[in-house]
Order: structure tokens, then sequence, then C-alpha cells
């Protein structure tokens, strides 16, 4: 047979003013629980209850790695388009128009590479010192 899963049947409520509500409210959400009731009977029961700590600086570094990554993927995709647009050319004249057309493309790519590396050594030189 299978063990049923008793629900609770007691109910406990009580009234906070909005300020109470939003302090408590304020503590649940740095938890690990997921609903405020079960926030509320860990700590009326003396459970332990596991916050949440954020990193700011690891916070930072997350988001600019992430929009490096969106940077690197943009990248990868006008270059593989690029690529593509390369491969379907057939004379040497075309070949040789095609490279005068994308120098252009080619600087910007060299000048966002150059952007990534910079701020690489920006966030080594940030987390070497602390």
């Amino acid at each position: 047979m299978k063990e049923q899963i008793k629900t609770p049947k007691n109910w406990i409520s009580f009234r906070v003013k909005h300020d109470e509500y939003l302090i408590i409210h304020g503590h649940f959400t740095s938890t690990t629980c997921r609903k405020l009731s079960e926030y509320a009977r860990k700590v009326l029961l003396n459970k332990p209850v596991v916050i949440n700590h954020r990193n700011q600086s690891a916070d930072e570094i997350l988001s600019v790695l992430n929009r490096i990554k969106n940077e690197l993927s943009a990248v990868g995709n006008n270059f593989n388009q690029v690529v593509h647009k390369l491969h379907t050319l057939d004379t040497i004249p075309e070949v040789r128009s095609w490279a005068v057309s994308n120098e252009h493309t080619q600087q910007i790519l060299l000048h966002k590479i150059e952007d990534i590396r910079l701020t690489m050594i920006q966030l080594y030189e940030q987390w070497y010192h602390k």
C-alpha cells in the first residue's frame, strides 16, 4: 500500500501591519524557502532557515561576463555569415571585391576582440588584488 501524505488540517492566522509584513516578506525572500508559509513554519518551530547570501562583486563580474558572452555570440554570428558569403563566391574578382567591402567588418571585429581582452584584464586585476 502507498503511504499517503498527510496535509496539515490546523490553521494559524494573524494580522500584521503593512510595514511589519514588508519586513517579514523581506526576510522570507532572502531565504531558500519557496513559500511564505514554509518560512513562517520554520521560524515558528525554531527550525533552521537557509539564507541566500549574495556577493555583490561576484554579481558584477557575472553581469560583465554575460555582456562579453553576448558580444562574442554576436561576433561569431556575423563571422559565420561573412564566411558563408565568401564560400558562395565563384571568381577571383568577386573574392577581391568581397575582401574590400568587408574590410570595415574586420576592423569592427578586431575592435570588439580588443574590448573583450581589455575587459578580461580589468576583471583579472580586480580579482587578483582582493
